[in-house]
């Protein structure tokens, strides 16, 4: 692991139990609110008992310390050449993350050591001023959960105007394309970022439309030949779907993988990047798109 447990919650909260020590605080009850504010749940139970007793000889019985300094967690060297390699993806800047300063830190890795062969390559631009910003406005309204207004073309090709609350945002790989998840507005509820323009801060005072567009989910199972690490990779590409998965033999296994209607033509590209390890089983309105896809490929000469 990069990031070792020194920078896990437990051993942040005791060194901010300590350093309140060393400023001057030695009530218990006060320290305890460090423990219920950083740590978890359970953590009361464990924190300041084994301080007080000095089973983790850090703090004396009477709520004193014989640390003389404010703890400090400086960062290893491949700790920040790791930030560092973060730092160049046009990605992270569109948090306006605060890292240290690495200056003269060599990246861990760059985008020339790998190559993504199944991406589209109309990606969103992350590095646009414009993109930036208005990702900077709908994150702001996400956390603060306001409303925000913006235009857009539809399919027809007609202009609209739409004020909305954005709920999160989603990131799609395949794509390369971040989407706003909305509601409030009878459009729809989601958005590609790149097609939203002049997005800005609602500061009125209308309320939004009483219409809660509902999410529909379907069911794809899928045979799965664990061949070249498939099971692994499989796993890791649909980590964040809620599945189920059935060992049918030494090599075979049995999945099922529960998505958003909305995301169905992604869900088939993603299946097809598995080629002969996968076998669509169910449902059949599934296996009749991929079966119509796999025509359409044939028919323009793809192999």
């Amino acid at each position: 692991m990069i990031f070792s447990e020194l920078y896990s919650a437990y051993y942040n909260t005791v060194a901010a139990i300590i350093s309140r020590i060393i400023d001057g605080e030695h009530s218990e009850r006060e320290l305890q609110k460090i423990v219920t504010e950083r740590a978890f749940l359970e953590s009361a139970l464990t924190v300041m008992p084994s301080l007080k007793s000095e089973k983790w000889q850090l703090v004396h019985s009477d709520m004193t310390t014989p640390i003389k300094h404010i703890p400090t967690m400086p960062l290893t060297n491949l700790q920040k050449q790791w930030l560092k390699a973060i730092s160049l993806d046009p990605r992270i800047k569109l948090f306006d993350v605060r890292l240290p300063d690495l200056d003269g830190v060599e990246p861990l890795f760059t985008k020339e050591d790998y190559f993504i062969y199944d991406k589209y390559g109309d990606g969103d631009s992350f590095e646009d001023e414009e993109y930036v910003r208005q990702f900077r406005v709908i994150l702001n309204a996400i956390r603060n959960n306001t409303q925000i207004k913006f235009e857009m073309t539809n399919r027809s090709g007609k202009e609209m105007y739409i004020r909305c609350r954005p709920i999160r945002l989603e990131y799609s790989e395949k794509d390369d394309k971040f989407r706003v998840i909305t509601e409030g507005w009878h459009g729809g509820s989601t958005i590609n970022l790149a097609k939203m323009r002049g997005c800005m801060p609602y500061t009125g005072s209308k309320p939004l439309e009483e219409s809660h567009r509902n999410i529909l989910y379907d069911t794809v199972t899928v045979r799965l030949r664990d061949e070249r690490n498939a099971l692994e990779r499989f796993m890791l590409h649909f980590a964040h779907f809620e599945k189920q998965a059935e060992r049918i033999d030494k090599s075979n296994y049995l999945i099922k993988i529960k998505y958003s209607r909305d995301d169905e033509t992604e869900m088939v590209i993603r299946i097809l990047s598995f080629g002969p390890m996968i076998e669509v089983i169910g449902s059949e309105s599934f296996r009749n798109l991929i079966i119509d896809r796999l025509k359409r490929q044939k028919s323009c000469g793809l192999q």
